[in-house]
């Protein structure tokens, strides 16, 4: 018993610890892919997944040719406005939150990371691929604190494994954001200053947030991520208690015993019947002879 308890308390804390660790509420800001401070400017066919903000600045060049899909173009109204107050919330919270790992001067490629808050002093780089891994915790939460820069390579990725979500990626930038030419980027970048995309630069599932600056656009796709939800466990059939069958009847076989009693019975009435005859015709005799000899 004692064994069974500590185990619980065990499995209790545990499951505690994964999910101390809260994301980063956007607030009405989660409903935008794309969404500038001071302009937003766009180059070729962009694609935009969610919607598209400016705000205090109202300038929204290049769509079209870019597109905006699933979203609608906000700018310098009550809903940019909203939302770039709801950024400036959600930058202040992934700014503020203490860091678990400092990764200063460590470049971000071939690094496998797990649920955490990592910290860069001054500038953070991707060269190659950065895995972050859920441990099959979809509700693992990376935040990444960088000083003032991120720049990624060319052809650089940030893959997600083992149930780890978008949703749940968060880049808080000092000052400016850059991905390089076909960069695959999954995560919401919350930049103070700017963020500029370079040709073929892709953010899969995110966001590109910026607080006072510009957002720059050639040839992306930028799609806004959604949380996935667990699926839910199959209900049980209800269980019905079954109808109780009756028991056959099973006709028991016809032994021959009380064919038997029957035939009997009616061979010693015969034979009761014959007795009585012959006494009564021998006790005639008797009386003719007694008759006769009187």
């Amino acid at each position: 018993m004692i064994t069974f308890t500590v185990l619980a308390v065990l499995l209790t804390f545990a499951s505690m610890t994964r999910a101390a660790h809260a994301p980063v509420g956007l607030g009405t800001a989660d409903t935008f892919a794309v969404l500038g401070g001071a302009t937003v400017t766009n180059t070729g066919p962009t694609v935009i997944s969610g919607d598209l903000g400016v705000s205090p600045g109202s300038a929204v060049t290049g769509f079209p040719p870019g597109l905006v899909n699933n979203g609608s173009i906000h700018a310098a109204n009550a809903v940019a406005t909203q939302a770039q107050s709801d950024l400036t919330t959600a930058y202040n919270d992934a700014a503020g939150r203490t860091c678990t790992s400092d990764l200063t001067g460590i470049d971000l490629g071939t690094q496998t990371l797990t649920d955490g808050t990592y910290c860069f002093s001054s500038s953070a780089q991707l060269t190659g691929t950065l895995t972050l891994d859920g441990q099959d915790n979809p509700n693992a939460v990376f935040i990444f604190q960088i000083g003032s820069t991120l720049a990624t390579a060319s052809a650089s990725t940030v893959s997600l494994i083992n149930g780890a979500q978008a949703c749940n990626v968060y880049w808080q930038v000092g000052s400016s954001a850059v991905l390089g030419t076909t960069t695959t980027f999954r995560g919401s970048i919350l930049a103070l200053t700017s963020i500029s995309l370079n040709t073929g630069a892709t953010i899969v599932e995110g966001r590109a947030l910026a607080r006072n600056g510009a957002v720059t656009l050639d040839t992306n796709t930028i799609t806004r991520d959604t949380c996935r939800t667990a699926a839910p466990a199959p209900t049980a059939a209800p269980t019905t208690a079954p109808t109780a069958t009756p028991a056959p009847v099973t006709a028991v076989p016809n032994t021959g015993v009380a064919e038997t009693i029957d035939a009997g019975g009616d061979k010693l009435i015969l034979v009761g019947i014959a007795a009585g005859l012959v006494g009564l015709f021998a006790l005639s005799l008797l009386r003719r002879q007694f008759v006769r000899g009187a």
